[in-house]
């Protein structure tokens, strides 16, 4: 445990993301972002992953843990940043960074 009673984060990463089936959709949703929309609202609205339920929140995870074109994308990311659309075999993801 960290400081605080917290999880230590060293070598962790945490995520949410939003996964649709097409580019398409993907756009429509980062357009939305970008005009101000709620990551977690949108999260609810659009996706098909079970995270959904949870606006999308992935947890913490450590390399390995995700598809390689999820986590190269997350590692590059900044904490707050959200992402162009990502695609992996389960189809197209909109990442936001969150830890």
């Amino acid at each position: 445990m960290g400081k605080g009673g917290s999880p230590s984060t060293a070598g962790k990463m945490r995520a949410s993301h939003i996964l649709v089936e097409k580019f398409t959709q993907a756009q429509k949703v980062k357009d939305e972002l970008n005009s101000g929309s709620d990551f977690k609202a949108l999260a609810e609205k659009y996706s098909s992953c079970p995270s959904k339920k949870k606006g999308g929140d992935l947890g913490w995870f450590v390399r390995g843990q995700m598809v390689s074109e999820f986590e190269s994308a997350v590692i590059r990311m900044t904490v707050g940043e959200t992402s162009e659309p990502i695609k992996t075999k389960f189809g197209y993801h909109i990442i936001k960074r969150t830890g």
